[in-house]
């Protein structure tokens, strides 16, 4: 990979901030198509449905796909129109990309992915939100823009000790936001970014102006236990409330892949050594999610193109984050949709199809000083990537009182 990396100081920084820029060569290219081409299949899955896992017809669509019409350079070059650095944290490299607005008065935002993710799935909201008046927004809703990779993600250094769990990441985002001259900002996520953010709103809420997330934290824990559990849903919820629990049970009941990378992440190794095996366990995230995906791939697109998921799978390939972005789960010590006691302003996005559809209820009790609630009827787990308008929308109209 070749990448430019010359060192400049930026306004309230002690510390040295590069430019970054990247190419991949050639060779890795023709490599990851070889290796698609090379896959050993097994036989047909004996269901015709998702209960088994990623049907093999869509690892099929996809494999072809990738290997014969799928141009990485593509992202490749937007990515690379886009303004990216790394600083140093902590003694780990991490990656981000630093979009200023060009209105006044615009308010820091730094937004946070999750897995199987990186920054291929905010890179839809960073016109709107930096630039808004080209995207019908108003010039008093403009933001400047960070979003970091997660360490092991993407460009960002791969942690060779642990520790790097949510809070050390979250004391991380601090450090570079103050890094960059932001000593008040805000700040949203998703998926792992979720629960990042509801921690840096809880570590340093003098610095937090507010949050917004579309992954909220909001399940009471007895609710959350029985639901882990598996038990019926407790008597007393609201249909509401009821629905939100049968959607976080049937969530719990599939998501072995949390368990494995939070138990055994280097067990899986050779999701850095085959592209298609790779590809299976970022589809396999959440049954709805893989279902978006397979009709994506079967030619209906529904917010996610074959694009998309093969640009943030491509990605964690050629950096070989595979295995490294595992082990986020193994150093989590947080309950994934607890509480976790924030007190400063917060915009909730509530999507249908997320692993479950936070109830207002919850979310009241959850978020006290809770300015800005939205129940979507359309939209998954992957709001940035999937409803960037949506999600654009809340943001704005979230933070609106904030300016």
């Amino acid at each position: 990979m070749e990448t430019s990396t010359e060192t400049l100081e930026e306004v309230g920084s002690a510390e040295s901030i590069r430019p970054f820029q990247f190419t991949f060569p050639q060779a890795d290219l023709d490599d990851l198509n070889r290796r698609i081409l090379a896959t050993r299949w097994p036989e047909k899955e004996p269901v015709n449905d998702q209960t088994q896992g990623v049907p093999l017809a869509t690892m099929k669509a996809l494999a072809h796909y990738w290997a014969t019409e799928y141009d990485w350079r593509k992202v490749e070059a937007k990515l690379n129109a886009l303004p990216q650095f790394i600083t140093e944290i902590d003694g780990l490299d991490i990656h981000f990309i630093h979009v200023r607005s060009k209105h006044t008065n615009a308010l820091p935002l730094i937004v946070t992915h999750g897995w199987p993710g990186s920054i291929i799935e905010q890179m839809k909201i960073i016109g709107p939100l930096t630039d808004p008046t080209a995207f019908g927004g108003k010039a008093e809703d403009a933001f400047d823009v960070v979003i970091p990779s997660m360490p092991g993600y993407g460009f960002s250094g791969k942690p060779s000790t642990t520790g790097w769990g949510p809070s050390r990441i979250a004391y991380a985002w601090i450090t570079l936001m103050k890094r960059l001259g932001y000593e008040k900002f805000l700040a949203q996520g998703g998926d792992w970014g979720g629960l990042i953010t509801d921690i840096m709103a809880v570590q340093s809420p003098d610095n937090l102006l507010g949050m917004a997330t579309n992954f909220p934290c909001t399940v009471p824990p007895e609710i959350n236990n029985a639901a882990f559990a598996g038990a019926p849903a407790p008597d007393g919820l609201s249909a509401e409330e009821k629905q939100a629990y049968e959607q976080l049970s049937f969530s719990y009941k599939h998501v072995a892949y949390a368990l494995i990378m939070g138990s055994r992440p280097q067990t899986l190794l050779a999701t850095a050594d085959s592209p298609v095996g790779l590809a299976t366990m970022f589809l396999d995230h959440d049954q709805l999610s893989l279902a978006l995906i397979s009709r994506s791939f079967a030619g209906k697109s529904e917010g996610l193109t074959r694009d998309d998921v093969l640009d943030n799978i491509t990605l964690c390939w050629l950096t070989n984050t595979a295995v490294s972005g595992y082990r986020i789960y193994w150093e989590n010590k947080h309950a994934f949709v607890a509480p976790l006691g924030v007190k400063v302003p917060v915009v909730v996005s509530a999507f249908p199809d997320e692993l479950y559809q936070a109830p207002k209820s919850w979310a009241e009790k959850a978020y006290p000083n809770m300015i800005y609630y939205k129940k979507h009827n359309k939209g998954g787990h992957f709001a940035a990537w999937e409803q960037p308008e949506l999600l654009v929308n809340d943001i704005r109209e979230g933070f609106r009182s904030l300016h």
